[in-house]
């Protein structure tokens, strides 16, 4: 497994497998990795001659200095982890790196209203430094692919959307969401919470998947207001619980003028925030 830190030496390397005619695959993240991501790699290391992961906790992504600052770092532990599924190139830059002085890497790009709502609305700021980073990085390491995990689904269809607009070489590829045994998605955050919350946590999961049941049953609204009862328990405190169209985010009346429904779902427990989302309805397959 190669490690680099730098852009000239990643690119270098990249360059030489590009020259022998081999695929590559991509998945960014910012660390503190679990199986979740190992799983992205997976994907990758099936579909791609050589796999890049980077580890980089962008700054521009986070509203909340105390948030960036709380973030979980565990460098040596990641490495072992990506190694022992057999990544190829892990790329670990500092912050300069993708940010040089001097560089205008500001993003001509209007996501309204894919970063309006949800995350976006209790999150001012996040959708527009992630999407500056992916596009900073797909730009370093110009993979074929592009890994995503569906955990973080307004993230995925930003990126979609930042793909299809800019017209960027780069097939964009949706992981599924890793699931504890009692059905909490796996998350960096999860670490943080205490033996209680850890054990009420996957009432989260549990209020998508009662929703997917009562999909045909109650009106929209019905559901979304009876969701965030069901999680207004004891240290929770949910944001929104929204069912919306899969493509445009935007939150749906009449389930049946929609092909691909997801109700996604954002709770602080404790000092924790949790998202989650789930995919209700769909009668095609997602470009």
């Amino acid at each position: 497994m190669f490690v680099f830190k730098t852009v000239s030496e990643l690119q270098q390397y990249l360059n030489s497998r590009r020259a022998n005619g081999e695929q590559i695959g991509f998945a960014p993240t910012m660390g503190a990795l679990h199986l979740g991501h190992l799983d992205l790699m997976r994907y990758s290391k099936a579909q791609n001659a050589c796999t890049v992961c980077s580890i980089f906790v962008n700054p521009t992504q986070f509203n909340d200095p105390k948030d960036l600052e709380k973030y979980p770092r565990t460098p040596e532990k990641d490495l072992a982890m990506l190694e022992s599924v057999g990544t190829e190139v892990v790329f670990m830059p500092a912050v300069e790196e993708i940010y040089p002085p001097g560089l205008d890497l500001t993003l001509q790009l209007n996501l309204n209203p894919l970063d309006q709502v949800m995350e976006g609305a209790f999150r001012p700021g996040h959708f527009q430094g992630m999407a500056q980073v992916v596009k900073r990085l797909l730009d370093i390491v110009q993979p074929d692919r592009l890994y995503m995990g569906q955990k973080d689904f307004q993230q995925f269809s930003i990126v979609g959307y930042l793909i299809q607009q800019m017209q960027l070489p780069v097939e964009l590829v949706m992981v599924p969401t890793v699931r504890e045994a009692d059905g909490l998605a796996m998350s960096s955050r999860n670490v943080r919470l205490s033996p209680e919350q850890r054990q009420a946590a996957p009432i989260i999961y549990q209020t998508l998947e009662w929703a997917k049941s009562e999909l045909w049953l109650q009106a929209i609204a019905e559901i979304e207001t009876a969701a965030l009862q069901r999680l207004s328990l004891p240290e929770f405190r949910p944001e929104y619980f929204q069912i919306v169209d899969g493509k445009t985010l935007q939150p749906i009346i009449n389930p049946t003028e929609h092909d691909w429904i997801v109700a996604c779902v954002a709770s602080w427990v404790g000092e924790v925030r949790l998202i989650d989302n789930l995919p209700l309805a769909q009668k095609t397959i997602p470009e």
